[in-house]
């Protein structure tokens, strides 16, 4: 039986869109429970819990990085080329573009492993990593970086997946890597006592497997997009354009890196190891919370990737505006959830007494204005489904690189460990409204005189 998949050219559009998003939502939180449930389980490891978790927290950003590469060949790269192909009736090119994208990852993966392995030490003091802590991200890192590969086919090819309209097949991809993740790890950390190695062993063996599912699925009778060898190789012009349409999704997850790893720093020196632990448990629950607001607007993306490639200018702005309108109330949902709330969710990671107390408040600063953050994707994910990348690249900038990082390391002078907390809700709101304002003005104005040109 031929497995169904979304048609993004009829019917409403919101519809098309949560058609496409819950699944990528479910698919996502799956996929965060990798990393989720490695510091679930590391925070509660008897006596050395929150050094661990500290450890663990400092390999982060460093996974961040990997993982952005997935956004230049797949999500943000090759997936929305291939999606407008798609809509231009261009299935070769779209055949292309898959091909590309995943040699692209495979390549990278390779690179990415190497480089970890020869540098680690280097790199986690670069990092944040102190005397104390470097064990722990050694352990970690060392054996995660062998899974660089898995962990960037799979993200890659779930882009694809998900682009054509499969994405209850998108979410299996992960759910299968992240159930295995899940009984993997107690298994591994304390029935066999192998503490952070084994985390990472779990979630290596895990992402390998979600590799191999999304693999077969894309070489399966199913697909719409099937990833083809036969008369394909590497072309420079069409893998620069890969890249270069990506750029905006690799530097908002290098960015982020980028943050995190001013943050751990700025943290050290303000806090101590206390704080890293601390910038670990916000980071943790800023991805859970952000991961459905990402979900959201990259379930519009293929709609609108498409409809501009059928010249249907009112289903794209549809689609934007119902990402922009469903991201504001979930926000909204969650600013109130951690007002209310901050103890309970530093429960999640930790029972150590000092590492809540000081969660509990960081919390609070931390995700204020947050509900600016959907202005923000909204704003960049319609650049990136419409092929803007430039203005796309330049928002990832503006608001990781040209005010968070400066406020992360200027704002403690005045205002101590605060005012590491406080840089990120004042990103949120003028980075957030910025990108928005820009991508209405100039995608919108170009959308309504496509209307009246085909009128």
């Amino acid at each position: 039986m031929k497995i169904s998949h979304t048609d993004f050219s009829k019917g409403s559009v919101s519809s098309a869109v949560m058609k496409v998003a819950l699944p990528m939502i479910i698919a996502e939180l799956v996929n965060l429970l990798y990393s989720m449930v490695d510091r679930i389980y590391i925070g509660h490891i008897p006596n050395e819990g929150s050094i661990a978790l500290t450890g663990l927290g400092i390999c982060f950003p460093i996974i961040s990085l990997v993982s952005a590469f997935a956004r230049l060949f797949g999500f943000n790269g090759g997936a929305p080329l291939a999606s407008m192909a798609l809509g231009e009736k261009n299935e070769e090119e779209a055949r292309k573009v898959l091909f590309s994208s995943f040699m692209l990852s495979v390549i990278t993966g390779l690179v990415l492993t190497l480089i970890i392995i020869f540098f680690i030490r280097p790199i986690l003091y670069a990092f944040g990593a102190s005397d104390s802590t470097y064990g722990y991200a050694r352990d970690y890192l060392m054996i995660y970086a062998l899974g660089s590969i898995p962990v960037l086919v799979t993200l890659t090819l779930n882009a694809f997946i998900n682009s054509q309209g499969f994405a209850t097949i998108g979410m299996f991809t992960v759910l299968i890597g992240a159930v295995i993740n899940i009984i993997l790890d107690p298994v591994l950390i304390f029935i066999f006592d192998m503490g952070v190695k084994g985390a990472a062993i779990a979630t290596v063996f895990s992402q390998t497997c979600s590799a191999a599912f999304a693999f077969m699925f894309l070489r399966g009778r199913n697909a719409v997009l099937k990833i083809a060898f036969k008369g394909m190789r590497l072309e420079k012009e069409r893998c620069l354009k890969i890249v270069g349409l990506g750029t905006s999704g690799f530097v908002m997850g290098a960015t982020n890196s980028i943050v995190q790893l001013v943050c751990n720093k700025c943290a050290f020196i303000w806090g101590g190891d206390l704080y890293v632990g601390v910038m670990t448990i916000l980071n943790s629950v800023r991805e859970i919370f952000s991961t459905p607001i990402n979900g959201l607007t990259s379930g519009a993306s293929p709609v609108m990737s498409y409809n501009y490639g059928a010249k249907e200018p009112e289903r794209v702005k549809k689609a934007s505006n119902f990402a922009l309108f469903a991201t504001l109330v979930f926000s909204s949902f969650v600013w109130a959830v951690v007002v209310l709330f901050p103890r309970q969710i530093s429960l999640l990671f930790t029972t150590e007494e000092a590492l809540l107390n000081a969660s509990e408040s960081a919390l609070r600063i931390y995700f204020f204005g947050f509900i600016f953050m959907s202005f923000q994707t909204a704003g960049q994910q319609t650049f990136v489904a419409l092929g803007k990348a430039k203005p796309a690249i330049f928002f990832s900038l503006f608001r990781k690189v040209i005010i968070v990082v400066p406020l992360t390391i200027v704002l403690p002078y005045f205002l101590g460990m605060n005012g590491v907390l406080i840089a990120e809700p004042i990103s949120n709101v003028i980075g957030g409204l910025a990108a928005y304002i820009t991508m209405h003005h100039i995608v919108f104005r170009e959308l309504n005189q496509m209307e009246k040109s085909l009128a």
